[in-house]
């Protein structure tokens, strides 16, 4: 299925470009999102109007996200968890638990779908987490998982 994209999409195009994508991509993501539209001649026409606009929208996203880029980038979040005798957690530590410690820590919102810890948070320690807050723009920070108790 032919779209235009009307966002800088990572890995996929930039603004204004008709790209081929499945089907369910299109709809169920690319479309559902608004950042792009089915490439019809009238949205093709429609998009060429308005790609100025878009790039300057673009452009101030960009910015903001480089803020909060300055803002958090290469802090260090704590967590407490529960954990074994041999330093594993019960469960994990979940994108949306790191986005609430950054809303509670720096009142920066931020979505746990922007969130992709380099691997899954299973035991105690310091762990690379990278926050993806534009298509251009990435922070890392790092989340220190410490020991609430230990059950026997």
């Amino acid at each position: 299925m032919k779209v235009i994209l009307l966002e800088n999409v990572k890995r996929i195009g930039s603004i204004g470009q008709v790209i081929d994508v499945k089907r369910g991509f299109a709809r169920n993501f690319l479309i559902a999102n608004k950042k792009a539209l089915y490439a019809s001649k009238e949205n093709i026409k429609e998009v060429e109007k308005i790609k100025v606009e878009l790039s300057k929208k673009d452009n101030e996203k960009k910015k903001e996200a480089s803020q909060i880029a300055e803002q958090i980038n290469g802090k260090e979040y704590s967590v407490k968890k529960l954990s074994t005798e041999n330093n594993e957690l019960y469960g994990s530590v979940k994108p949306t638990e790191i986005s609430k410690l950054i809303q509670e820590e720096n009142k920066i919102d931020i979505k746990p779908s922007m969130i992709q810890p380099v691997e899954e948070i299973k035991a105690l320690g310091k762990f690379k987490v990278k926050i993806s807050l534009h298509s251009e723009v990435d922070a890392e920070i790092t989340i220190n998982v410490s020991s609430a108790d230990t059950i026997q």
